[in-house]
């Protein structure tokens, strides 16, 4: 069996995987910098309530952000942002294997 040859598409793989690896490294790094961000906020919200300046209903905020939490829900944002990312690309195989390994990396 012979294999075909890839050279026409060897720029659109190596640019796919490096797109990937590229937007993959930056999610990981802004995913970083959000949960420091929350985490701040949640110790400033803390302080905020301890000294009596604000009141925080968390049962209301755990009921409001559970849904949002679930795994479908996270699965289907995961399924739109590769959607998203992918679209009209031609070299989307490489582009999600790169993407892995950039978050990998990160």
């Amino acid at each position: 069996m012979e294999l075909p040859d890839l050279t026409p598409y060897l720029g659109q793989i190596t640019f796919g995987g490096l797109a990937g690896y590229a937007v993959g490294y930056a999610l990981k790094k802004v995913g970083r910098l959000l949960a420091i961000a929350l985490g701040l906020l949640f110790v400033a919200l803390q302080l905020l309530a301890q000294a009596g300046y604000v009141e925080v209903d968390w049962t209301r905020i755990q009921r409001d952000v559970e849904p949002l939490l679930q795994q479908p829900a996270l699965r289907n944002l995961w399924d739109r942002l590769l959607a998203t990312l992918t679209y009209n690309l031609p070299f989307g195989a490489s582009f999600v294997g790169g993407l892995v390994l950039g978050l990998r990396a990160g």
